[in-house]
């Protein structure tokens, strides 16, 4: 299994950074190698990805999610993955994004890609694409403020307040 993990330092408030990640119908605008994503359900996500000629389809579950601090996820089939995304305040105006995705190459392609380090930089350019989108729109398009407590939808839950774990930028 491999791991990549950053983050990057937005200039939106973090409820609007946050509010922006929940619409997963947006990130083919920013995110490399999406070209779509359906949400049927509220934990449930539908994505088509393409990477190296390779087109793939897989559903992921949304396994906890609390509004302005974090979101994090599982696919349920291969390609298998995991990871979340951290929202932190840096002031009234700005926040740091932080991700960790953890997942495992499927076939040669992929395994050479990553081995090569292909998959960290479209990582990496795919949260920089992220901050750029939000941005350039200067607030949100769309916001899912409901509480995800291991797949179990609590919508618009009070978030019980936890510690961000910071890693270093990538």
């Amino acid at each position: 299994m491999s791991v990549i993990e950053g983050s990057v330092d937005v200039d939106v408030q973090v409820r609007a950074a946050y509010n922006q990640w929940t619409q997963f119908d947006s990130f083919p605008q920013f995110m490399g190698g999406v070209e779509r994503v359906d949400k049927p359900q509220a934990t449930l996500s539908h994505w088509v990805t393409r990477f190296g000629g390779v087109t793939r389809e897989f559903d992921a579950k949304v396994v906890e999610q609390r509004p302005d601090e974090q979101v994090s996820w599982r696919s349920l089939e291969e390609p298998y993955h995991m990871g979340f995304v951290l929202f932190e305040p840096l002031g009234d105006t700005a926040c740091r994004v932080t991700y960790r995705v953890e997942f495992t190459p499927q076939g040669l392609v992929e395994r050479a890609g990553d081995a090569f380090g292909v998959v960290r930089r479209q990582v990496h350019s795919s949260l920089r694409g992220f901050k750029e989108y939000i941005e350039g729109q200067g607030r949100e398009t769309g916001a899912w403020r409901g509480t995800i407590n291991g797949g179990h939808v609590q919508p618009h839950a009070k978030p019980e307040p936890r510690p961000v774990p910071h890693w270093p930028t990538g």
